[in-house]
């Protein structure tokens, strides 16, 4: 077969890369549609409402209905604009989200092009969203944009460390980066295989599923969209087919922090009696069910707690859970003692902040109960004094000034 000198492959092979691109495109916006129907069920669930029923069965053509709204409204570009960073803002969004799943398996075999350095490279393109989102708002020429796009990228550069560190807790422990490796156990570490690291490490869990939130911007760390702020951040001039490529990529990064949070914790497509595609797709759709709760439950942080909780307590901790893995392995221990190490800095971390929390609260409460002691001592006094205590203290003055004319 002849070969493409540039890329040094046959065009079959190349081909066959193509169609395994527009395969996995393909899959991707049936995931995508596929969520966006199940958030809205959820939801409306959560709120006592019944979500989409109108629109084909159980409101199941919804998602469809909205694709194609998108797709036909007009795109307006803004006059003042840098056209060619607006145009390509949303390209370089979407690309970072995509070509991620080239190394992401849904099994053992069902992956596009399975990498030894797989965790390296995703969280190598996952940095380079923020560049698209940056792009988003400056080539906007708008204000509140700039804002947004700003507001981004402290946002995901804060809470891209915690999940980096976490990558790093996983390594240590499977001694390796390829995905499938993690998943099944590497050749250095066979007894690994014989339970999900969030049996290990609930700790690294936890941080990583609060950061992967945060770096795809789901509530409640939705600040850089901040309609009720910036009217939307770095979004704000986009319409139609451009807006509609930042949705869709929104949707394919938070199936990616779901497939992730499995492979790395959840034992990945591991599981009896059932295919192990199937047992993947349930374990994410289960932590994407997660994320759903918890949009439907927390309010929106401030940009100053959003801010503060990364680097006071996201950030620490992540480094805290690389030492507590170092120190179980340098010393050999058996692997209940990372479990109580990892728990026991969860629930205190987890304290303080529940008293942190309630701190105000109880601030007021005080200042409540003094405030009402204060006044039934009040009462007290005027009830012992008796009634007619007010007019003998006024007459009082009186009988001395008449005895001293006297």
């Amino acid at each position: 077969m002849p070969a493409i000198p540039v890329l040094a492959v046959s065009l079959a092979a190349f081909g066959w890369i193509v169609v395994g691109l527009l395969a996995m495109f393909t899959a991707l916006a049936v995931v995508v549609l596929s969520l966006t129907w199940l958030e809205r069920k959820v939801l409306g669930r959560l709120q006592r409402r019944l979500g989409p029923t109108r629109t084909g069965p159980m409101g199941l053509m919804q998602p469809i209905a909205d694709a194609l709204k998108l797709i036909a409204k007009e795109d307006i570009v803004p006059a003042s604009s840098e056209k060619a960073i607006f145009w390509a803002a949303p390209i370089i969004v979407m690309l970072s989200a995509f070509v991620i799943w080239v190394t992401i398996p849904g099994s053992h075999d069902a992956v596009l092009k399975n990498l030894d350095l797989g965790l390296f490279y995703i969280i190598a393109f996952t940095v380079v969203g923020i560049l698209g989102l940056v792009l988003a708002g400056w080539g906007s020429a708008n204000k509140y944009g700039n804002l947004g796009g700003l507001r981004a990228a402290a946002q995901l550069i804060s809470y891209e460390i915690p999940v980096i560190m976490v990558v790093i807790v996983v390594a240590m422990l499977a001694q390796s980066l390829d995905l499938r490796e993690i998943v099944a156990g590497s050749a250095m570490n066979p007894g690994q295989s014989d339970y999900p690291y969030v049996l290990v490490q609930p700790l690294g869990l936890a941080i990583f599923f609060i950061a992967g939130l945060a770096e795809v911007g789901r509530t409640p760390f939705d600040i850089y969209h901040a309609e009720s702020e910036i009217v939307g951040g770095p979004f704000v001039e986009y319409s139609g087919a451009h807006w509609a490529v930042f949705f869709l990529a929104e949707y394919i990064n938070t199936f990616a922090v779901g497939a992730l949070t499995t492979l790395l914790f959840l034992g990945g497509w591991l599981g009896p009696v059932l295919p192990g595609i199937v047992w993947f797709l349930l374990k994410v759709y289960a932590v994407i069910l997660v994320i759903f709760w918890v949009r439907g439950t927390f309010p929106r942080l401030r940009v100053d707690q959003l801010m503060g909780f990364a680097w006071k307590v996201l950030v620490p901790l992540s480094f805290l859970a690389i030492v507590m893995t170092a120190v179980y392995q340098f010393y050999g221990w058996p692997a209940w003692s990372l479990t109580l190490m990892s728990l026991g800095g969860l629930l205190l971390v987890a304290y303080l902040i529940y008293r942190n929390m309630v701190a105000p609260a109880h601030r007021v409460a005080e200042v409540r109960a003094r405030q009402r002691a204060l006044q039934a001592s009040r009462r007290g006094v005027g009830q012992t004094r008796g009634p007619d205590s007010g007019e003998a203290d006024r007459m009082a003055p009186q009988g001395r000034a008449g005895l001293d004319s006297g």
